[in-house]
């Protein structure tokens, strides 16, 4: 990653919109253009972090285990089914409980800084982590510390990580070391949720005279529940960010044809990204007709599955724990429907943690072992694709 502004030390006392931005026109443009690589089935978006992280789980080692999870997961779409990957990493604190209004001093204005402070933090520790040697690709069997001794994800990565040795070997004696082997481009991404803070932090690039949100790389929202004429729709459609609508089993095919009106007029690729979360039972049977609409309209949105948020049971203390079976079948029946419709499976979305494998103990996300067993069964529908 190429060396990049900071957002610098917390500022204290003034309102959001006279602090520094988070992330910068460029960047987002950057981002734009390899998300239409994704929409035109060159490349393959890798989105994946916390869903609900706290001010207080902002540490070194907790971003530090998203990304090492996040560039192991990389490295086996890559080297497996040859295309690049793009990461965007979520950082999203937007489901923390303000409460009340959130005028000039009162605690809802608060939060809100807190929420801008722990977003500098964890995007500077994403920068440092992407151009200070830890995403170098010689590290690649370093990045496998921390997993239980006999997992199978285990040995599956460690055979691939042997063949990535061997061949940057052959790459040295050959005089190559492109700089890509070195550094590696992290995004970031999260749902906009919320308006007062995403209009807080909008800019108008000095370039181009245009409006960005830079709170981060890509904003989304959802449907149904936010139809397309809502307040959300109509800030995204605003902002000159790549942006993303979030698609459950209850959408229509003429409510994602009027998103991709209010959003994407021009017919971009990169602009638009589609989210399906439809759920294993669902995905076969709602998806296609999304697809083909958009398809027939002359839309060039990337198509993304994030098979974790609707396959989830209740667990008899009561907990929510994604269940892993039917994620994956969720994900077969995404590559399904796309290769039924002549379009690109373009990507997964997938919360998840650094943490090695310990059960269902975090809930709704994936540890690393199985964020592990995801990508590899992902590189293989990829392949087959191929």
């Amino acid at each position: 990653m190429t060396p990049l502004p900071q957002a610098g030390p917390p500022v204290t006392g003034g309102p959001l919109q006279d602090l520094p931005p988070l992330v910068f026109a460029e960047e987002c443009d950057r981002l734009r253009d390899r998300l239409a690589a994704v929409a035109r089935g060159e490349a393959f978006l890798l989105q994946g972090g916390e869903s609900a992280r706290s001010f207080g789980g902002t540490t070194a080692d907790s971003v530090g285990g998203i990304l090492r999870t996040l560039l192991q997961m990389a490295v086996v779409l890559t080297y497996a089914a040859s295309v690049p990957v793009v990461k965007v990493g979520r950082v999203d604190f937007g489901r923390v409980d303000f409460g009340g209004p959130t005028g000039s001093g009162d605690p809802g204005s608060h939060r809100l800084r807190r929420m801008y402070e722990a977003s500098a933090t964890t995007l500077n520790l994403v920068r440092a982590f992407g151009i200070g040697g830890h995403a170098d690709l010689h590290q690649v069997h370093e990045w496998n510390r921390g997993f239980v001794t006999d997992s199978p994800a285990r040995r599956r990565y460690t055979e691939l990580a042997d063949g990535i040795e061997r061949s940057l070997r052959f790459m040295h004696a050959c005089g190559v070391d492109p700089k890509e082997v070195h550094t590696v481009d992290f995004f970031a991404g999260h749902e906009g949720r919320r308006l007062d803070y995403e209009e807080a932090l909008t800019r108008t690039d000095g370039r181009t005279g245009l409006p960005y949100a830079t709170s981060a790389h890509l904003l989304w929202t959802a449907l149904p529940g936010r139809e397309a004429d809502g307040e959300h729709i109509a800030y995204l459609s605003r902002i000159h960010n790549p942006v993303a609508v979030e698609l459950g089993p209850g959408a229509d095919p003429d409510t994602v044809l009027a998103c991709v009106d209010r959003l994407d007029p021009d017919r971009v690729p990169g602009r638009l990204t589609f989210i399906a979360r439809m759920g294993a039972g669902a995905v076969r049977d709602r998806l296609p007709e999304l697809v083909r609409k958009a398809a027939g309209e002359g839309a060039a949105p990337a198509w993304v599955c994030d098979p974790v948020h609707g396959n989830t049971v209740r667990t008899a203390d009561g907990r929510t724990a994604c269940d892993f079976d039917a994620l994956l079948d969720e994900v077969r029946g995404f590559f399904e429907v796309h290769r039924a419709c002549g379009t690109h499976a373009g990507g997964i979305h997938v919360a998840l943690t650094g943490d090695r494998a310990d059960g269902d103990r975090r809930g709704a996300r994936l540890d690393r072992a199985q964020s592990l067993d995801l990508a590899f069964l992902v590189a293989e529908m990829m392949g087959e694709r191929a």
